[in-house]
């Protein structure tokens, strides 16, 4: 999990998260989201009240819902609590499927270069997965690559090209950030996950910046691999793999993979971290199929909420909720249908306050 750094004077999140371990109450900025983003955001909220936890919450929304209401995808009201609290929690969010509507995602992402797309992957007792052993952290970097949005259309010739844009700061950042993660938190390995081989350009921005980072951590092992098979590894022998880092569109489709190792989008947390500021988020989807039904199981947003508690210095409160996720999911019958139980999503979330 991502946690405070105060050892490190070299932690990009380290005096920010010094000047919130001051306080006793951390103001974060809620984002309940689209459809099932409310019902998953108030199952977190509720635990967090129950295990006494110092967070106070103010909310504002994005999205689709917002949009029908206001006409606005993203409030200015909500970009000036981002940048007043600096940490958000943010339920599944629909951008509207239309001409000049743009990912809030991405949009979030690159506005406050959260160049940290953080995603763990591990393995949990009562989850059955095809394999077992599983316990790696993906670092996808966040605000470049194809994800930039350049992009022109030739009418004429009708040709479309889009710009893989890289750059020597960006890759620098990214590949610092993966090893000093492993370094906090006793990993052994970073593997790049690269296409430099076809990519000479672009790719070997990449593979020079883990080089240049590695010779930091030297007792941390580096090794690279082309990203086709680095996609067969991780199939085959998915327990050998540590701490990954890549570019953007490699890691959006990389752990999606490593969510799928572990029991599926819905089981994972996600981060979005930059210098000073960071928004933790479930990564799947809205869901709106199911949307009020007491169906959706927010173990990924609760798992999202415990990084930001690690992240946020309250390590006590994330593990005696933590625990008692896992002493949950043990019992198949106390969750949601996803995973096999008939519990709908209050008495998922009732069954994980009673063993608080």
């Amino acid at each position: 999990m991502i946690q405070s750094e105060s050892a490190n004077p070299h932690s990009p999140i380290r005096s920010f998260t010094h000047s919130l371990i001051i306080n006793k109450m951390h103001l974060v900025t809620l984002i309940p989201g689209d459809g099932i983003g409310p019902e998953i955001t108030k199952a977190v909220t509720d635990i967090f009240t129950a295990a006494q936890v110092p967070v106070q919450w103010e909310e504002q929304n994005a999205g689709q819902t917002t949009f029908d209401q206001s006409g606005e995808l993203i409030p200015t009201s909500l970009l000036k609590s981002l940048e007043k609290n600096k940490v958000a929690l943010k339920g599944p969010i629909t951008t509207p499927v239309g001409k000049g509507f743009r990912s809030i995602n991405v949009t979030l992402r690159q506005k406050y270069d959260l160049y940290q797309n953080v995603r763990p992957s591990k393995t949990t007792a009562g989850i059955h997965t095809r394999y077992e052993g599983i316990d790696l952290v993906l670092f996808r970097e966040n605000t470049e690559g194809l994800y930039s949005g350049l992009e022109v259309f030739d009418e004429r010739l009708g040709i479309a090209d889009s710009f893989n844009r890289i750059t020597v700061e960006g890759s620098r950042k990214i590949c610092r950030a993966a090893f000093t993660y492993a370094a906090k938190h006793g990993r052994k390995k970073v593997t790049l996950a690269h296409k430099a081989n076809i990519l000479k350009m672009a790719g070997t921005l990449m593979l020079n910046a883990c080089k240049e980072a590695s010779n930091e951590f030297p007792q941390i092992v580096f090794e690279d691999k082309i990203i086709d098979n680095m996609c067969m590894q991780l199939v085959n022998k998915p327990e050998q793999f540590d701490v990954v880092v890549t570019t953007n569109l490699f890691g959006d489709i990389l752990s999606d993979l490593c969510a799928g190792l572990v029991g599926g989008l819905g089981v994972v947390a996600g981060a979005n971290i930059g210098d000073d500021m960071a928004v933790f988020e479930a990564v799947h989807g809205s869901a709106p199929d199911i949307a009020g039904q007491g169906k959706a199981n927010p173990t990924a947003l609760l798992r999202s909420a415990l990084m930001m508690l690690h992240y946020l210095g309250e390590h006590a409160k994330a593990d005696q909720i933590e625990k008692a996720l896992e002493a949950t999911l043990l019992h198949q019958e106390e969750c949601t249908g996803d995973l096999g139980g008939k519990a709908s999503t209050s008495q998922f979330t009732q069954n994980i306050i009673n063993k608080l």
